[in-house]
C-alpha cells in the first residue's frame, strides 16, 4: 500500500501551480511553490467518499479558500485515484469562467493530494431550495440561465460532468452561482456529442437527477447534463424534483419510466421546456446536437427574456418563494426575500415566513476568488 500511495502522482499534480490566464490582478509568478504549510485550515464545509474540503486561509495575505484535501490512501484502497486526476485537468481545461469553480493550484504530501480552489461565502443552492420551497420564475430563469452557459462552455471542452444537482450548484458572493464538483466528471472527445458513451464501470450521479441510459445502460453522455439540467428547472419552480420515490430504487423506476406529473399551476412555457429536456433518448433531448444544440435551448420562448451576453454583468433578481396557483394564471410570491448577502430577511411583515427564519446556520463553499499575493 504505502508503495502505491507514494507512487500516486496523478499526471504531474505536484506542487507547481495550474496553469491558468491571468485574471482579476492574479500574479501566477506568486503561485509557485505552495504546500499546505502555506494555508490555515480554518473549519469543515464540505465532505466527500473520498474528499474533505476546507475553509483555508492564505496565511500570506488572508485571503480566503476553499481547500480540498483527497487522502491517497483511501483513493487507492477504493480504485478512485483516476477521479481525481480527471477532476484535475477538467477544472485545468475550464479555468477561469465565471459560472465554473475556479482552480487555482494544486500540491499534495505524502499522503494528501490539496487542491485549492475559489471559495463562496453564500454556499450551495440547495440551502435556498429548503428555505424557499419553489423559486419565483425570474429568479428560475436567472439561475437556470446561467447553469445553460456553464454546461455550454464545459462541454464545448469535451467534459461531461455527471452530477449537476443543487448540492453542486453554488452561490458566489454577489449570488451569481457557480458550477461545482467535478469529481466524478468526464473527459470525452470533441467530436462525441448527445451519442451514449462506453460503459461506466459503477454508479455515478445522485438518484433524483440520474439519466435513465445511465440506469438502464451504464452510458453517459453530454445529454446526462441535459437531463439533470430540466430536473432542476422542475425542482425551482415545484419545490421538489420530478422523480421521487420512497427508496433510490423506487425514484430509479420513476426515471426509467419518466414516470412524472406537472402540478397544477405550474408555467406553461416551463413545462414545454421540461417536456423537450426531460426525454429518453437523450438525442431527443432539447440542447442536445441532434435538437439544434444550446442555440435551440437558449432560443426556448421560457428564456425569452434573457439577455444571454450581459448576464454576468446583472444583477441577480431577489430569492422569493412562489406558490403556483392552481385556478389562475398568476402566483403569489412572499415578501421575505434572500439579500446579497445570502441571508434571509423580511421586506415587509409576512407570518407565513417566520418559520423559515429561524435557522441561522452558517453556509459556505468554494467559488471565484483572486489568488494569493
Amino acid at each position: 500500500m504505502n508503495n502505491e500511495v507514494n507512487s500516486l502522482q496523478l499526471g504531474k499534480l505536484s506542487s507547481q501551480p495550474t496553469q491558468i490566464p491571468e485574471q482579476n490582478d492574479l500574479n501566477l509568478t506568486h503561485l509557485k511553490g505552495r504546500c499546505p504549510e502555506d494555508f490555515d485550515l480554518l473549519s469543515i464545509i464540505g465532505e466527500g467518499s473520498y474528499a474533505t474540503v476546507y475553509l483555508g486561509k492564505y496565511k500570506t495575505s488572508g485571503k480566503l479558500y476553499a481547500v480540498k484535501v483527497l487522502d491517497k490512501r483511501h483513493m487507492v484502497r477504493e480504485g478512485k485515484a483516476k477521479y481525481a486526476a480527471v477532476e484535475k485537468e477538467a477544472l485545468r481545461k475550464l479555468s477561469p469562467h465565471p459560472y465554473i469553480v475556479r482552480l487555482y493550484y494544486t500540491f499534495q504530501d505524502t499522503y494528501k493530494l490539496y487542491f485549492v480552489l475559489g471559495y463562496a461565502k453564500n454556499g450551495e443552492l440547495l440551502y435556498y431550495i429548503r428555505k424557499l420551497g419553489s423559486f419565483g420564475l425570474d429568479c428560475v430563469k436567472f439561475y437556470s440561465a446561467e447553469l445553460i452557459l456553464a454546461m455550454e462552455y464545459m462541454h464545448s471542452k469535451g467534459i461531461v460532468h455527471r452530477d449537476i444537482k443543487p448540492e453542486n450548484l453554488l452561490l458566489c458572493e454577489n449570488m451569481h452561482l457557480i458550477l461545482a464538483d467535478f469529481g466524478t466528471a468526464k473527459i470525452i472527445s470533441l467530436v462525441q456529442d448527445d451519442s451514449p458513451l462506453g460503459r461506466v464501470s459503477s454508479f455515478v450521479g445522485t438518484a433524483d437527477y440520474v439519466s435513465p441510459e445511465l440506469l438502464n445502460y451504464k452510458r453517459t453522455s453530454i445529454s446526462s447534463d441535459l437531463w439533470a439540467l430540466g430536473c432542476i428547472i422542475y425542482q425551482l419552480i415545484a419545490g421538489w424534483p420530478p422523480f421521487r420515490g420512497g427508496t433510490d430504487y423506487l425514484t430509479f423506476q420513476k426515471v426509467s419510466n419518466l414516470d412524472y406529473t406537472i402540478p397544477d399551476g405550474f408555467p406553461e412555457e416551463a413545462a414545454d421546456l421540461i417536456k423537450q429536456i426531460l426525454v429518453l433518448d437523450p438525442q431527443q433531448r432539447l440542447g442536445s446536437n441532434s435538437r439544434g444544440g444550446y442555440e435551440n435551448l437558449k432560443g426556448h420562448i421560457f428564456f425569452e427574456e434573457v439577455l444571454w451576453e450581459q448576464l454576468h454583468e446583472t444583477t441577480p433578481p431577489e430569492l422569493k418563494p412562489y406558490l403556483p396557483l392552481a385556478d389562475g394564471p398568476r402566483g403569489l410570491t412572499s415578501e421575505m426575500n434572500v439579500g446579497g448577502d445570502g441571508i434571509l430577511a423580511h421586506t415587509a411583515k409576512n407570518s407565513l415566513t417566520a418559520s423559515l427564519t429561524n435557522d441561522t446556520n452558517d453556509y459556505r463553499h468554494y467559488t471565484e476568488a483572486e489568488g494569493p499575493s
